[in-house]
Order: structure tokens, then C-alpha cells, then sequence
């Protein structure tokens, strides 16, 4: 009985039909999941229905219960499993089919590469100004809390928590901290007003950037060309009641350089540049604390990647066509500074010829458009174990293609190539 289960089970993952369905459904996922783009973005689309396993689908507000469909990880390992049991089933190896088996061995390098790049790649933007070295890349959506014991002038420990932990209510602890830190106030997407001295009412914080700002909460923003930016309210506890809590606001506005910047610009056609020095200082001032005697800073920034190396913007070169504002080049170049290596080394990155160093590729992304003399570079940084999965699974499908090409081209010239066997006439009939 359990063989004979086992047995429907096997004919079933290897069935033609259970391929066709699979393929109708990936259809519905691409249909739906472009749909999404609307509502939610690019980017939490394609985390939602395809670097996903299960996709909570709601076609109206008024459902209840969202229905739940099958999403891109679960349908591509679907078709891998139906592809590898429809082998083992009816493949029978013969030299005259080893071009297809070949093809289908490629399809499968590609099914598994996509797989394992979007379980385990991760992409982050290193941004510098000429004459700036840095060790570390942040992500573009992603943020984190970090805590930075600042007591050894010379060893920095830093303590961070993902933004999924950040929410209201949350109590956030860490052995390693002699405090806690109680959520009181977050949003996913913030703005900022500048606080002045006849601004009614108490801070939302008795110290650093609350002082001269008001943080509020504004709707989430999927559009590709603006980004949500959170902030959140969070109380520095004694575990055993005997201070009062500290309380502080975080944000990335205080964090992130390039909306620093972006702020920066704004203020200065609005304010002039008295005042907008004065307000972005105080962006730019790191919120420092004392407690157990050990002095701390506290920043809700993006979420950083730090490397064993460093880099360091040498030069920026931004070129355009003439009588135009398209660029024709723009390039880097880079001291690549890693103790593991020995004596720094000088690298060009432009587009095409990336920098590629301990795992980590480095790609000309942009640069600072904003900047009329353009010495800021964007480099995206992409760390991708499985970065030629691709390269592979293309060349062996080629491979197996150009194989099954030449074996029937081979066996048809061979047929072309003998002599036609003499015709021998029937007998007369009697």
C-alpha cells in the first residue's frame, strides 16, 4: 500500500500535466505580481510574490481571509523537482541524447543559481567624496538601531537590531548592553520640520535632534524615485528602575549622509545658509550618552556591511556628450587599502569593468547629480556567492544544444552519404 502511494506520489512530480500547471501558474504569479507594482513598489513586490514561498493574495479589501498562492520559490523548486523526476522516469541515456541531457543539466544550474542569488546575494551602496575612505556599505531600504560603545577611544563596540524589531511597544536588550531600550514611537516613513525657539509645546526628546526638530509620521511611499524614511522614539531603561529613562529620537535623516545633504540643499533656499549650518550641525552631531560609566552613542541609520577592507576615493571623473547634460563616461578611481593584501593598489571602476575583491563586487552605479562639480561617486556593492551559476548553467546549455546540433547533423550526413540499395521489382503475379 505504502509503495503503491509512493509510486502515484513519484508519477505525479514527473507528469506532463504537473509541468504544464506550474507554467500557467508562474504565468498568474507574473500577471499578479506586476499588478502589485502598483500598490507596493518594485521592491516589496518582488520580495512579496517572488523571493517568497507563499504570497497572501487579497483581490479586494472587503475579503476577510486573503487567498494564498504559491510564490516564485515555490513554484521554481517545483519545476526543478518535476524536471529531475520526469528524468529519472523516462530519460534513458544514449550517447544520441547526451546534447539534451547536457541542456537540461544547464536549465537546472540556472533554476538553482536564480535560487541561491536570491536567498543569499545581498546588494548595499558605498557612497564617497573624494578624499574619503571607508570600510563599510549601507543598504538602500534597509535599516538597523545601532549602539556604539564609545568607551575605548581606539575599538568602537557596536551593537545593532534589525528595523523588523522596531516597533511600538518593543522592549530591545542585549547581553552585552547594561541597559534596555524601550520602543515608545515608530513609523515606517517620517518628516521632519525644523523646531525653532518659539515652537510650542515640549520636544519629543529632552536632547540631541529632538532639540531642534519634530519628527512625524507620513504614509508609506512606493514610488521608485522617493524612499521611506523611518524614525522612532526609544527610552535608554535601567533594568533595575533605579534612573530615570533616557530618552532619544532616531532617524536616518541624522544618519544617512546623502539625505543629510538632500536636507542640506532644501534648507538653504528656504532658510539661508545661517540657519541651515546651525540646524544641519545638529543632524550631523552624534547622540551621545553615559551610563554604568561607559559613554554610548545611539543612531537609527542604514543598515551597514562592514568589509576587511577599505576604500578610498582617489578621483571622480564625469564626462558628457558635448552640448548635452547625458553622461558619456564616468569613472572612479579607488585605493584599495586591505591589510590581508599587503601594499595598497589602484583600481579604475567604470561601467563594465567592475572591482572585484575578497567576494565583494564593486559596480559604477552613479554618482551625485545634485553636486555641480560632481566628486561624489555610488558605488553598488554586490555580494553573491553564486555569481556564476549563470555564466555556467548558459554555457552548458549552449553546450548541450551545439552537442545534439552536431549528432544529427553527423547521422543525417551519414544517411545522405551511402548509396541508395537497388530496387528489386515485385514478382509477376501468376
Amino acid at each position: 500500500m505504502v509503495a503503491h502511494m509512493l509510486v502515484r506520489a513519484f508519477n505525479f512530480l514527473a507528469s506532463l500535466r504537473l509541468t504544464v500547471a506550474l507554467l500557467a501558474m508562474s504565468i498568474v504569479l507574473v500577471f499578479f505580481g506586476t499588478l502589485g507594482q502598483v500598490n507596493l513598489g518594485l521592491y516589496e513586490a518582488q520580495e512579496r510574490y517572488f523571493k517568497s514561498w507563499l504570497v497572501l493574495w487579497q483581490p479586494v479589501s472587503s475579503l476577510p481571509i486573503p487567498v494564498p498562492l504559491p510564490a516564485g520559490y515555490l513554484l521554481g523548486t517545483s519545476l526543478l523537482v518535476n524536471l529531475l523526476a520526469a528524468h529519472f522516469k523516462r530519460f534513458k541515456f544514449t550517447w544520441k541524447k547526451s546534447g539534451i541531457l547536457l541542456t537540461h543539466v544547464g536549465i537546472i544550474l540556472l533554476l538553482v543559481g536564480q535560487l541561491a542569488t536570491d536567498m543569499f546575494a545581498t546588494e548595499s551602496y558605498l557612497r564617497l567624496t573624494e578624499g574619503q575612505t571607508r570600510n563599510y556599505s549601507e543598504g538602500q531600504r534597509e535599516t538597523e538601531l545601532a549602539i556604539v560603545d564609545v568607551t575605548d577611544a581606539g575599538n568602537d563596540k557596536v551593537i545593532v537590531f534589525p528595523e523588523s524589531r522596531i516597533q511600538r511597544g518593543a522592549t530591545l536588550s542585549h547581553p552585552n548592553l547594561p541597559f534596555r531600550l524601550g520602543v515608545k514611537e515608530y513609523a515606517a516613513n517620517s518628516d521632519l520640520r525644523p523646531r525653532g525657539p518659539q515652537s510650542g509645546g515640549e520636544p519629543q526628546a529632552p536632547a540631541g535632534i529632538a532639540t531642534r526638530f519634530t519628527f512625524s509620521p507620513e504614509a508609506t511611499t512606493a514610488a521608485m524615485n522617493s524612499r521611506n524614511v523611518p524614525f522612532a522614539i526609544v527610552d535608554v531603561e535601567d533594568p533595575q528602575g533605579s534612573t530615570p529613562p533616557n530618552r532619544w529620537v532616531v532617524s536616518p535623516y541624522a544618519s544617512d549622509e546623502a539625505l543629510r545633504i538632500s536636507i542640506e540643499r532644501s534648507f538653504r533656499r528656504k532658510l539661508g545658509p545661517e540657519m541651515t549650518s546651525a540646524l544641519v550641525g545638529t543632524l550631523a552631531r552624534p547622540q551621545e550618552f553615559s551610563f554604568a560609566n561607559r559613554r554610548f552613542q545611539i543612531a537609527l541609520r542604514p543598515t551597514r556591511y562592514y568589509t576587511g577592507h577599505a576604500l578610498e576615493l582617489l578621483s571622480f571623473k564625469h564626462d558628457k556628450y558635448i552640448g548635452t547634460d547625458k553622461p558619456k563616461d564616468f569613472r572612479s578611481r579607488v585605493r584599495l587599502h586591505d591589510p590581508a593584501v599587503g601594499r595598497p593598489r589602484e583600481i579604475d571602476i567604470y561601467m563594465n569593468n567592475p572591482l572585484r575583491h575578497a567576494g565583494l563586487t564593486y559596480f559604477q552605479a552613479g554618482f551625485d547629480e545634485m553636486d555641480p562639480n560632481a566628486r561624489t561617486t555610488i558605488l553598488q556593492v554586490v555580494q553573491n556567492p553564486s555569481w556564476l551559476a549563470p555564466y555556467f548553467g548558459c554555457v552548458v546549455v549552449g553546450v548541450g544544444m551545439t552537442v545534439q546540433f552536431l549528432i544529427h547533423l553527423v547521422a543525417f550526413s551519414v544517411r545522405k552519404s551511402r548509396p541508395a540499395a537497388p530496387s528489386v521489382p515485385a514478382p509477376a503475379a501468376a
